[in-house]
């Protein structure tokens, strides 16, 4: 089981009991918003996290899912993800969503930021790459706080409950990472 501390907050891989946690900000049209998914059922909250947790038990493994967990409280508020999306290559992609009770807190940086380690000391990524929104200035300014470089705008990516969705594409090249990573978390 892997496992990453920060100033704040810890990441832990999730487990099927999280079920409960991740529902508790999945099924807030406010967190969900610029999501294909959401607001989430009871039964959609169980369904990714068993999918996440069987898609933990795979080899070779492509996705890691973690519980964001404060230090003080113990309690899951979140969740961040970093996929694998080509191996020959060493790409992978992260994600991260923060109950809106903890928005503004520097935790989703906080969580980009020791997914984005993880992925170039532990999994030896060449790339790491994120998308967000373009309404989503809040994750974007995550991104950029990450040292990633705005790469572009991909059209019409992913079809929400309003229409279609662009995505704002952010990349960081583990050169890039190296000589920014001191001091981080």
């Amino acid at each position: 089981m892997v496992q990453l501390a920060g100033g704040q907050i810890e990441l832990r891989e999730l487990e099927f009991t999280d079920w409960a946690g991740v529902h508790a900000y999945a099924s807030l049209e406010i967190a969900c918003r610029y999501q294909p998914w959401g607001p989430n059922t009871e039964e959609e909250s169980q369904a990714f996290v068993r999918e996440a947790v069987e898609d933990g038990a795979q080899t070779p493994r492509t996705r890691f899912v973690f519980a964001i967990v404060p230090h003080n409280t113990g309690k899951m508020i979140g969740a961040g993800e970093l996929n694998i999306r080509d191996r020959t290559n060493r790409n992978g992609e992260i994600g991260y969503i923060v109950h809106p009770d903890y928005w503004g807190r520097g935790i989703a940086t906080e969580a980009a930021v020791l997914l984005t380690d993880f992925g170039f000391q532990a999994l030896r990524l060449h790339r790491i790459y994120a998308t967000c929104d373009p309404r989503n200035t809040g994750s974007a300014k995550v991104l950029t706080k990450l040292g990633m470089t705005q790469e572009g705008r991909l059209r019409d990516t992913l079809l929400l409950r309003d229409g279609w969705r662009d995505s704002l594409l952010f990349g960081i090249l583990e050169e890039e990472w190296k000589s920014s990573a001191a001091g981080k978390v």
